[in-house]
């Protein structure tokens, strides 16, 4: 029975053959530092996203949408 990753339907052999291309493009010294990279970037993902989400939940707090206001767009 073969594994199979959630991430494209990748296998065990893809995976090792990914993981070999990349240490012979970037080398046992700088994968680390591409490591940081890419957590750095998703960090600041995620912390985006849930500024957008709050911000989106706080509108519709403060102004939550009646008949009237939008008879009144319309007009």
């Amino acid at each position: 029975m073969q594994m199979q990753y959630a991430i494209f339907g990748l296998g065990t052999p893809e995976v090792i053959v990914i993981v070999v291309v990349i240490l012979i493009f970037f080398g046992g010294k700088r994968i680390p530092e591409l490591m940081r990279g890419i957590g750095q970037g998703v960090r600041e993902f995620n912390a985006a996203k849930s500024n957008i989400k709050q911000e989106i939940e706080e509108g519709m707090k403060d102004k939550p949408a009646t008949k009237e206001t939008t008879e009144e767009k319309k007009a």
